[in-house]
């Protein structure tokens, strides 16, 4: 029976629509959860795939978040065994910065409904095709990723170039949350950190607007997603292979 290891961030960002499709397979789900327990360090031996997930605090604060330097310790450990690695969000830039990509401070937060449009690769890709050209997504990000140099670029929005990559045949990074259902997205607009946040870095968030964006996008997101999370876990199951990464010194 295949493990699956998931880093979750915060209480508010949990797998979502994800996490009935991973046990309907009959994996095993550990998580850790670095909020209840910031001091852990994983080891991914024995771990068939690694899903990351979102979280409020950034890359940059590797620093003062220790956790944040055992995750990018771990990301890397499950590319150079081969395994699958899913990264959302936070865990898009913290995968993209393993493989030597800068993470900045997006221009203007990126929230609510937007329009995704997949690379000509993405279109094509074995995990995100189900998406199409072109499909509403759900975003809640202030920061961003660029596309790592040896990586396919996927996708692509209005506001934000790099949504989306993949880095050999089994390791993605998403910005966007395909895990979203009806309830988390209103437990993140109920929530005033959440709120303030965006209205501190200059996002006009228009709660009415994305609940009615929600009831004319949801439907169709999660039957896309659906398709996507399982041509991922597909990969899980698959045989694995050892890569060389370039060596670096996370500290």
């Amino acid at each position: 029976m295949p493990r699956i290891q998931v880093f979750q961030h915060v209480a508010a960002e949990p797998l979502g629509t994800l996490d009935p499709l991973i046990r309907q397979r009959g994996h095993r789900i550990r998580f850790s959860n670095f909020e209840r327990e910031p001091d852990l360090q994983p080891n991914m031996e024995r771990y068939r795939g690694l899903v990351v997930l979102g979280g409020p605090m950034n890359v940059e604060e590797k620093h003062s978040r220790p956790h944040l330097l055992a995750e990018l310790r771990a990301i890397e450990q499950m590319l150079t065994l081969g395994r699958p690695v899913l990264g959302i969000c936070l865990g898009a830039q913290l995968l993209a910065h393993v493989l030597g990509a800068p993470i900045r401070r997006h221009p203007v937060p990126e929230v609510g409904w937007h329009e995704l449009a997949t690379t000509e690769a993405g279109r094509n890709d074995p995990v995100l095709a189900p998406l199409g050209a072109v499909a509403p997504v759900f975003q809640w990000h202030r920061y961003s990723f660029e596309v790592p140099g040896d990586a396919t670029h996927l996708a692509r929005s209005p506001l934000c170039e790099p949504q989306a990559f993949r880095w050999g045949d089994n390791a993605y990074g998403f910005q966007f949350h395909l895990e979203m259902d009806e309830p988390l997205i209103e437990r993140w607009l109920a929530n005033p950190r959440y709120l303030e946040e965006l209205a501190d870095h200059g996002h006009a968030t228009d709660v009415e607007a994305i609940r009615q964006q929600t009831r004319a996008h949801i439907a169709t997101m999660k039957a896309q997603s659906a398709q996507v999370f399982n041509a991922f876990l597909d990969l899980v199951g698959r045989p694995q292979r050892r890569v060389t990464l370039p060596s670096r010194e996370w500290v």
